[in-house]
């Protein structure tokens, strides 16, 4: 229950910052921060900011983590593991398990920006966050 409010806390902030997306790939952290009630874990949330076209690399999370993936604006197609690919548009979301091989994230648009959330509950020790995958 905690963590549902935390998460529509972190989107509310990321309508607050919607803005113009520069060329290419930006990621912008907005909190990075322990868990006080929850020893060992940790909260961070990203803001992505996708130029058209872009995508993030192939990558996999810590198997501590906990990852909600918020589409602000646009549309981002995004596989997980051996789930089919998705596109997601603004106000949809998806979640993933920790270890999970994130193998597309990309915005589908080759005129417009998109923008993603990412509010991962992490090991405080299990940083990096995520690991290309080579």
């Amino acid at each position: 229950m905690k963590f549902r409010a935390i998460a529509a806390i972190c989107a509310a902030l990321a309508f607050g910052m919607v803005g113009p997306a520069s060329a290419g790939q930006v990621v912008n952290n907005i909190v990075k921060q322990a868990i006080p009630d929850i020893p060992g874990k940790s909260l961070t949330v990203n803001e992505v900011l996708y130029a058209p076209g872009e995508a993030t690399p192939s990558h996999t999370h810590a198997k501590s983590a906990f990852i909600v993936a918020y589409v602000v604006s646009g549309a981002i197609e995004s596989k997980v593991n051996d789930g089919e690919a998705r596109v997601y548009h603004a106000g949809e979301s998806w979640t993933e398990p920790g270890g999970a091989v994130h193998s597309i994230c990309r915005n589908v648009s080759t005129t417009e920006p998109a923008k993603l959330l990412v509010i991962n509950v992490v090991g405080t020790n299990d940083l990096p966050r995520s690991t290309p995958i080579k």
